[in-house]
C-alpha cells in the first residue's frame, strides 16, 4: 500500500512528492522510501521512531 510523502531529492535538489512504502531502518526509525517522479532516484523520508 503506497502513500504519498514529501521528501528532498538529492539529485534534483528540490522537495518532491513521491509514492513510498514504509520501511524500518537498521537503527529502528520508520522511513518512507520511494522513487523520485522526475529523475527516478530513491528518495527517503524519516518518519520517526517505530
Amino acid at each position: 500500500m503506497a502513500e504519498t510523502y514529501n521528501g528532498y531529492c538529492v539529485k534534483c535538489k528540490e522537495k518532491r512528492d513521491f509514492e513510498g512504502e514504509i520501511a524500518i531502518s537498521k537503527n529502528g526509525m520508520k522511513t518512507a522510501k520511494g522513487p523520485c517522479p522526475v529523475c527516478g532516484t530513491t528518495v527517503n523520508r524519516i518518519l520517526g521512531k517505530a
